[in-house]
């Protein structure tokens, strides 16, 4: 290799590295700054000297009670929430090395949204007892979908088919559960299924806390092999990636994510889906995409949140928002990779 190209190949890097560095500084910032809004503004407006005194467990009239109780652990299950849908969904895809395996396409949160419904409408079961049969559905309709999607390997194309075919049945039981919900059942399963964090507790944000804190290290920590699986099966395998184990490992980490945040709000639509192509058009190709993407998740939950809550006369839970968002970005894919020629 020649002094110049030797010198292109480091410029490059470099500069790589670089934008990688100011756009997570960036997208840190905004998250930042989102959450501060949605603590400050509302129908009532708190300075942020009253916000601070709240978070330091001052006493502060009115805003006690409504920054401290009921809009800082909505904001802080909206970063978490959204980071969780943001690792998972890029997770999927890139392992799969297709923009359509996500969790919303492949069937997990329709597993999520099905157990849940059984669990409010047949069960009549509470917070506590819906939460935890959607961590378990979402579980078991990952491990199906990539038992189903299994032979000599796992291909990309193959699992999202399958996924999609499941999340159909999935969705075809859910409406059959709801149909047959007294009316008082099918208010509360209607507003999980859309994906809400009206009236977020505390109760319902530890576990997604802890949710993050276990998985999201066991994915970054995955991030190279992750980054080398992108070029192939045999490549990766040429280059020391143990493929089975690692994929075991990231769908349990990444659908465990999924599961615990989808408990906590509901299927909030299409974050997943959109978190990854998002941090890779910003990011460029330097790196992982797993931060990146946790960090757009978050910010896409906190802003369309806070515009499902105050842009409008009525108040739109924030799946309500992200679906209008991210529905046209699935058609604009289906329809870009068609006329290209390709497959899923």
């Amino acid at each position: 290799m020649s002094a110049a190209t030797l010198a292109a190949v480091t410029h490059g890097r470099i500069r790589r590295a670089r934008r990688r560095r100011l756009v997570l500084g960036v997208l840190a910032a905004l998250v930042v700054a989102g959450f501060a809004v949605s603590l400050m503004a509302g129908r009532t407006f708190y300075p942020p000297a009253d916000v601070w005194a709240v978070l330091r467990g001052a006493d502060v009239p009115g805003a006690s009670f409504t920054v401290g109780t009921l809009r800082l652990p909505r904001a802080v299950l909206a970063v978490l929430a959204g980071a969780c849908f943001g690792i998972g969904g890029v997770t999927f895809q890139t392992m799969l090395r297709n923009p359509l395996a996500s969790p919303d396409i492949i069937g997990i949160s329709s597993g999520a949204s099905a157990a849940a419904a059984f669990a409010i409408v047949v069960l009549h079961l509470g917070e506590a007892g819906v939460s935890a049969f959607a961590i378990v559905a979402g579980l078991a309709v990952a491990l199906l979908v990539y038992t189903l999607s299994f032979s000599d390997g796992v291909a990309g194309t193959r699992l999202v088919l399958i996924g999609i075919g499941i999340a159909a049945m999935l969705d075809s039981l859910t409406a059959y559960v709801l149909s047959q919900a007294a009316e008082w059942d099918l208010q509360e399963a209607m507003r999980w299924l859309t994906g809400s964090l009206n009236g977020a507790t505390w109760a319902e944000t530890v576990p997604v806390a802890l949710a993050v804190a276990v998985g999201a290290p066991v994915l970054l920590g995955q991030g190279r092999n992750l980054a080398m699986m992108q070029l192939g099966d045999d490549t990766a395998a040429a280059l020391g990636v143990r493929l089975e184990r690692t994929r075991i490992v990231v769908i349990v980490a990444a659908v465990a994510l999924i599961a615990f945040a989808t408990a906590a709000t509901g299927p909030i639509a299409f974050v997943a889906f959109l978190a990854g192509p998002i941090a890779a058009r910003l990011v460029g190709p330097a790196g992982s995409l797993l931060l990146p993407a946790a960090l757009v998740g978050a910010l896409l939950v906190l802003v369309a949140d806070f515009i499902g809550q105050y842009a409008f006369a009525i108040r739109y839970p924030v799946g309500v928002v992200t679906g209008v968002l991210g529905a046209p970005y699935l058609i604009y894919l289906l329809v870009r990779t068609n006329r290209a020629g390709g497959s899923l």
